[in-house]
């Protein structure tokens, strides 16, 4: 039995949250492995949905244009009535970006080439998910965990600083802690599958039985693949007939035309729909992820855009642990995250409620720009603003030039896992490393020619906005408070003369 491996964080579970960190990490150059109990990754379409914020996420990583590649738009939505006419609507509002909010308009990207977009990126960073191993058991120290792996070659010991559960709704790391898991299950039941059929358009999102709970399915052409996902309610109890030949006979009963044949499976599920929010995030030095925290009915578009944030959020706090910031910075995890789940929670229910009634249309709700920490202990004014962002809010995008006269989006200039600092003049603050400062002003290295900048962050003269790492406004400080900013950096790790 191997026991001589020793790493920073390992991450059980290669779904989209596992992927997200374990990207994370490897550009911040923090070690960890990532395992996967599955023997091959995940096949089917399930978290089809990429909302604007995720879009913004997957552009700091490095991979916007290859998931935009892999997918493509949402269709309209085909409603078809008794009377055998039709109705086309958008499923989701359209609205046209801006440049403080540039994606406005969700992806439809099955998650198999999400995951799969995700797993390139994380091999060109010199990883890549270890299959067929499974986390069989571990226990905490003050300074770390010890784990057991399982995998086809046997057993192994490795020791870590911290342990992440991104393993799922059932998860072996939430339960080895012992975390509740309360919630409700919905009383909804429902199937899933990925097929190939003929006799429908691929140009629309098919809809039949509006209304009707029991009888009404969903068409959807998936983008990026020659496939539908076919979705609809069954009986809460008793088997359901998932092959080819069940689930035509199930289209015939609910559409009424006999046109309809599936021809393969590729892959389907039966599930009772769940809410359901872990009672904590952490234990000591285990942290839980995605669905392993929170499991959410499909119908916001919420759980894996949710799941992908988790990761987010704790990957940059991860890493500046581990090259040495206070671990109190870890406390902010769960206080910044669970609070999220639970509101998403509640929209995704709601939604699914407005679903029976045949009523549901996603708007602005589901695309998560508006999510904020304002509570949280990493959010500073110094003073109190009435502007817009406030600390713990999302920083918006913005055209703006460089001083040598070239064009920049300050979401270039965040993209990485650093901080950032944007000043209205000079900065008054020393460089440090994993922090890039830029202000604007006669002597500053940024001008802001059209005014955006001001419009989206509203300083004025001396004022500083500090950015963190996954791109939400830290502090906002005056100009005749640099002490308190200063406290502020070294509170974050980014002390003077800091060692990355």
């Amino acid at each position: 039995m191997d026991t001589n491996s020793t790493f920073d964080v390992l991450i059980c579970g290669a779904g989209a949250a596992g992927l997200t960190l374990a990207i994370d990490l490897a550009r911040q150059g923090i070690t960890f492995r990532l395992i996967e109990k599955r023997a091959e990754p995940f096949h089917g379409s399930r978290g089809k949905g990429i909302q604007p914020r995720t879009l913004e996420v997957f552009e700091d990583l490095g991979i916007l244009d290859r998931i935009r590649a892999a997918g493509g738009s949402y269709p309209k939505q085909r409603q078809y009535h008794k009377n055998g006419r039709f109705t086309d609507k958008d499923v989701m509002e359209v609205r046209p970006a801006t440049t403080a909010e540039p994606f406005r308009q969700a992806l439809m990207v099955p998650q198999f080439l999400t995951e799969r977009v995700m797993r390139e990126r994380l091999m060109e960073l010199g990883h890549q998910p270890e299959f067929s191993r499974e986390l069989i058991g571990f226990a905490q120290d003050s300074r770390g965990v010890t784990a057991r792996i399982a995998g086809q070659d046997g057993e192994e010991v490795v020791r870590l600083r911290w342990l992440v559960g991104a393993d799922g709704g059932r998860s072996f790391v939430r339960s080895a802690l012992q975390i509740g898991f309360p919630g409700a299950t919905l009383g909804v039941r429902a199937i899933v599958a990925d097929v190939t059929l003929t006799g429908l358009s691929r140009k629309v999102w098919h809809r039949f039985g509006q209304g009707d709970l029991e009888k009404q399915i969903f068409v959807c052409p998936l983008a990026g693949t020659d496939l539908f996902q076919l979705q609809g309610p069954i009986p809460l109890e008793g088997d359901v007939d998932l092959s080819p030949e069940g689930l035509t006979a199930m289209l015939a009963e609910r559409t009424g035309r006999d046109d309809l044949t599936v021809q393969d499976v590729s892959w389907a599920s039966a599930f009772h729909m769940n809410a359901r929010l872990a009672d904590r995030y952490r234990i000591g030095h285990a942290f839980l992820i995605g669905d392993a925290a929170h499991t959410h009915p499909p119908t916001g578009g919420q759980g894996l855009n949710t799941s992908v944030q988790d990761a987010y959020n704790l990957g940059w706090k991860l890493g500046a642990v581990a090259r040495g910031a206070p671990v109190a910075l870890l406390d902010s995890f769960e206080e910044e995250r669970r609070p999220v789940a639970q509101a998403m929670l509640g929209l995704s229910t709601g939604h699914l409620e407005a679903m029976k009634r045949g009523e549901m249309r996603r708007g602005d709700d589901v695309h998560q720009l508006d999510i904020s920490y304002p509570g949280s202990s990493l959010a500073m004014e110094a003073p109190e603003r009435n502007g817009l962002p406030t600390a713990g809010d999302r920083a918006p995008d913005a055209h703006v030039r460089g001083a040598a006269g070239q064009p920049h989006r300050l979401f270039d200039l965040f993209a990485g896992p650093h901080w950032t600092l944007l000043a209205a003049s000079e900065a008054g603050v020393c460089a440090r490393q994993r922090l890039r400062i830029h202000a604007f002003g006669r002597t500053g290295d940024l001008v802001d020619d059209k005014g955006e900048f001001h419009r989206a962050y509203g300083l004025t003269s001396g004022d500083r906005v500090l950015v963190r790492p996954d791109g939400y406004v830290g502090a906002v400080v005056a100009a005749d408070e640099t002490a308190r900013l200063e406290d502020y950096l070294a509170r974050v790790g980014l002390e003077r003369g800091h060692t990355a």
